[in-house]
């Protein structure tokens, strides 16, 4: 029986704590919480919404009852096809996190094949991701490979 189960609306706080988890580890990441008020309610309806494009995995935390111990969150998304991915369906994966208490037990990574799993139900033809250094190893060992990212941001 897998530890791994699909979040469902009422994980949405443990959710947004273990985002915050992942944004306090990245450097210049900004440890303010007070986005989340604004966000609780996104994604708990995102969540509630099993058929869509927006999934998260979670793990419970063996100790702590009501708690996660991890998660990872992705989504589908329709661009133009191209040679390696002529339908043009995409995954993303974010907000990658392990409880500090919880980690080196493999939760991440069952997680992380959960989430691959249901990308290839979805019909992706390619999954992207961005990764710490401390990471990198594990999306690796999952077959994931370094490209070249020339990509640029606009805030608005």
């Amino acid at each position: 029986m897998s530890l791994v189960r699909r979040a469902t609306a009422e994980d949405a706080e443990e959710v947004l704590r273990l985002r915050q988890v992942m944004i306090d580890s990245l450097p210049g990441g900004d440890t303010s919480t007070a986005w989340q008020s604004a966000s609780l309610p996104i994604v708990r309806a995102r969540l509630a919404e099993s058929d869509g494009e927006f999934a998260a995995f979670v793990v419970d935390h063996p100790e702590r009852p009501g708690a996660l111990a991890a998660l990872v969150v992705g989504t589908i998304e329709y661009r133009i096809g191209k040679a390696r991915n002529p339908e043009g369906t995409t995954g993303f994966v974010f907000s990658v996190a392990t409880d500090p208490d919880a980690r080196r037990r493999g939760y991440s990574r069952a997680c992380m094949e959960s989430l691959i799993d249901w990308f290839r139900e979805k019909g992706a033809g390619q999954v992207d991701l961005t990764t710490s250094p401390a990471a990198a190893p594990l999306y690796a060992s999952l077959g994931f490979q370094r490209i070249p990212d020339p990509s640029m941001r606009l805030r608005l």
